[in-house]
């Protein structure tokens, strides 16, 4: 089988590198940075130097591809619109001349915005809360316009992302010891790369159709998975200041029966500390 990664960065990466692992695939990847030719080329069979609104070389990368994956990531907010919703309209406007049978694309849990800490699903009418997020929201639905019986659109909305060289302790070590705003007890929803990956190879092998939280089991607030990894790593605790409005980018807790129903097994349902 033949798949294309548009965009292969921390998730990118590690799929391309599964990929070829496993033997079945033959990986084409992207990326935006020449200097990374070099390293991708050792999880790739091609490795094209290309942007997301590039129509002509998209249609060049697609030839004889079976299943794209879109795993973009904005290299700052003024670049959201630009990463995502332009690669998107453009990967729409050439599919229907392409051989691809399947999208994947890793979105985020942040679309859902301010649901006040409320369990969501899919089904769930979405409130994002910034620009970005309302970018986020139509590049999903530019993407789900190609869905057909024989085109399958897949999202996977991923909830925080963490893993090797990406540990709880390196995205909260440098919070240690301050002082937070809010009490901290919104929900915070994570999933393992180990969890991406492989939910990625099922949703290949399944064909899967359609929106999928991809979150793990814990439901965990943002003060219990703080104080864990403070006192794992014997780092100063945190404290709270309830005077102060929260600043996160989104109030949900995130449902993850559906990809469970489909028969997808986590393989952490629990955080790793």
């Amino acid at each position: 089988m033949n798949v294309a990664i548009i965009g292969c960065g921390y998730v990118g990466y590690a799929v391309a590198d599964f990929c070829q692992q496993k033997m079945t695939y033959q990986v084409s990847v992207t990326t935006t940075s020449p200097e990374r030719v070099q390293s991708l080329q050792a999880v790739a069979q091609r490795v094209t130097v290309l942007q997301g609104n590039d129509s002509v070389g998209l249609k060049s990368l697609l030839k004889n591809q079976d299943v794209v994956l879109l795993s973009v990531g904005a290299n700052a907010a003024s670049t959201y619109e630009e990463t995502y919703l332009h690669t998107a309209k453009s990967l729409v406007s050439i599919l229907k001349e392409t051989s691809v049978k399947q999208v994947i694309y890793t979105g985020t849990c942040t679309v859902y915005g301010e649901q006040y800490g409320a369990l969501v699903n899919e089904e769930t009418s979405l409130a994002p809360m910034t620009a970005n997020g309302q970018i986020l929201k139509e590049t999903e639905e530019v993407l789900l316009s190609a869905s057909s019986e024989k085109m399958h659109v897949c999202i996977l909305r991923l909830g925080g992302i963490y893993g090797r060289n990406r540990e709880l302790v390196k995205i909260y070590g440098r919070i240690a010891g301050t002082t937070r705003p809010g009490n901290g007890e919104e929900p915070v929803n994570w999933i393992h790369l180990d969890d991406i990956v492989s939910a990625i190879d099922f949703a290949v092998g399944h064909r899967l159709q359609g929106i999928y939280n991809l979150v793990d089991d814990a439901y965990l607030s943002n003060r219990e998975i703080i104080n864990q990894v403070c006192e794992v790593n014997n780092l100063p605790k945190v404290t709270w200041d309830a005077s102060q409005k929260s600043n996160r980018a989104y109030n949900a807790k995130i449902s993850n029966q559906k990809i469970k129903d489909a028969g997808y097994k986590l393989i952490h349902p629990q955080m790793i500390f």
